[in-house]
């Protein structure tokens, strides 16, 4: 299937009896993917990048915890599909994972609109991150949520360039209270240049 039209369809899942024999075999082949799409980012921010086959086995996963059944599916594909890239883009999840819940709490108190600060720099230029709409993630107190849902996406040269081996990739957050950079390993960049179309 094209990059461009990745959605996952009831036709991509296994009943629930057939997938708990499965699920095993299938969580181990996708640790080692998982590993190279998750990015570490300062001291309590990981991005973590998904894909189709991460996204298709959260949905059966969902499915085979929730049990709901054929009537579930709607939903978990309509929360699913969304953060599958479509072939001009990365898409991740950020989560903010401070154990603590009393520094977790004043921490993400002060970190409003860390959302809209998360950026890939792809050699000199930068492809800003775009919040996925869905929710409002930073209430009006300025307390931000645990978790995002990020879009990067990238124009037809940034692309080319990411492919390109001697160009620098970062991820970063340049938040007042939040700012760090990561470079992107050669094993991670080629796993998400598997996103591109």
């Amino acid at each position: 299937m094209p990059a461009s039209a990745r959605q996952i369809t009831p036709s991509d899942l296994i009943p629930d009896a057939e997938y708990a024999k499965v699920r095993r075999e299938r969580r181990a082949a996708l640790l080692p993917i998982k590993r190279l799409r998750r990015v570490e980012l300062g001291p309590f921010c990981t991005v973590i990048f998904e894909s189709y086959d991460t996204m298709l086995f959260q949905v059966q996963e969902m499915l085979l915890t929730e049990r709901g059944g054929a009537e579930q599916i709607p939903d978990e594909l309509a929360a699913y599909n969304p953060l599958i890239p479509q072939g001009s883009e990365l898409v991740a999840t950020v989560m903010l994972e401070i154990e603590d819940p009393v520094r977790r709490e004043a921490t993400l108190a002060r970190l409003g609109g860390i959302e809209d600060r998360f950026f890939l720099q792809v050699g000199d230029a930068r492809a800003a991150a775009v919040p996925e709409g869905d929710v409002e993630r930073t209430r009006e107190d300025g307390k931000t949520s645990s978790v995002h849902f990020l879009r990067f996406p990238l124009s037809a040269e940034q692309i080319a360039r990411f492919r390109d081996p001697s160009t620098q990739i970062l991820v970063g957050c340049d938040h007042e209270r939040y700012s760090h950079l990561a470079g992107l390993t050669p094993a991670t960049r080629a796993e998400l240049a598997k996103d591109f179309a």
